[in-house]
């Protein structure tokens, strides 16, 4: 009966990350459709029901960009960070933990589950320094561009996380850090969510985004790469092979596949129905998963 075996496959995987956190990193455009955030946060439910930890980093940028349009602030990203002035600090503030992370709480609660909002700065979860300046190629020139209050992370305490998944919610995580001032910063949600499966011990990295995966060309799906290893990922980036925001994707990847007991990551396709659990309970997966070893 193919259900049963579906059912069999599905039990292996469960019985192997049973106990164990996995992190999931929801990007801004998959949280833009109401359908995909439903559809994540329904997913996230059942894998908290069967005994796993998700823990839930989630973006925002389209909707801090829209939130900018309707205030005539042009938004300004360099290679996947928005550069982010005192203002637009405050927008990020506004549009990640007032509205979206708000949106995926209620999204938990009404699939049957319990999430439990969250920032960097509770608990002293991510504290951060200011990044700086970034040296950029802007029309044929290379310059320096300020990223303002944008941040690195040079600490984490997973412990106000972990007590919160020990009694059966979801943390959903925006990535605003504090400095060692108390003050706030802006970290990009893919460099939080690889820092914080390293931290967290966790037993899977999954990106979850609006594309197929990695894809040889961008504009043709069907040229999805299934598989890639950590040097095959540096030589991509090297050469050109991807660009823009999947950049920030895949080195959060690979830096918590090589730092910690991460030994697989993942970038999957959010819009497609329950592509979280087709990632951790069948044999298939879904996307493109990242490995250390160079393939043979």
């Amino acid at each position: 009966m193919p259900d049963m075996e579906v059912l069999s496959e599905a039990l292996r995987y469960i019985r192997r990350f049973q106990g164990l956190s996995v992190v999931v990193k929801s990007g801004g455009h998959a949280m833009v459709d109401g359908s995909t955030m439903e559809n994540i946060a329904r997913d996230l439910v059942l894998t908290r029901n069967v005994g796993i930890r998700p823990v839930l980093v989630h973006g925002g940028g389209p909707e801090i960009s829209r939130v900018m349009d309707r205030m005539g602030k042009e938004p300004r990203v360099v290679e996947g960070l928005r550069v982010t002035d005192e203002e637009t600090l405050e927008i990020a503030k506004m549009a990640l933990i007032g509205n979206v992370g708000t949106r995926m709480v209620a999204n938990i609660w009404t699939g049957g589950g319990r999430g439990v909002g969250l920032t960097g700065k509770d608990g002293g979860l991510f504290i951060a320094r200011r990044k700086g300046s970034k040296r950029v190629r802007v029309g044929g020139e290379e310059r320096e561009v300020d990223l303002g209050f944008v941040g690195e992370i040079v600490s984490i305490d997973t412990d106000v996380v972990e007590t919160v998944a020990e009694r059966g919610y979801i943390p959903v995580i925006s990535p605003i850090a504090m400095d060692e001032d108390g003050g706030s910063l802006n970290v990009n949600a893919d460099e939080v969510a690889g820092e914080l499966a390293g931290a967290l011990g966790a037993s899977k990295l999954i990106m979850v985004t609006d594309v197929p995966g990695v894809l040889r060309d961008r504009e043709d799906p069907s040229s999805l790469v299934s598989e890639m290893s950590v040097p095959e990922v540096r030589r991509a980036i090297e050469d050109g092979v991807v660009s823009g925001g999947m950049v920030p994707k895949l080195e959060a990847c690979t830096g918590a596949i090589t730092s910690s007991t991460v030994d697989r990551a993942h970038i999957i396709d959010g819009t497609r129905p329950h592509s979280i659990l087709e990632e951790l309970f069948t044999d298939r997966g879904s996307g493109t998963m990242i490995t250390l070893g160079e393939k043979i």
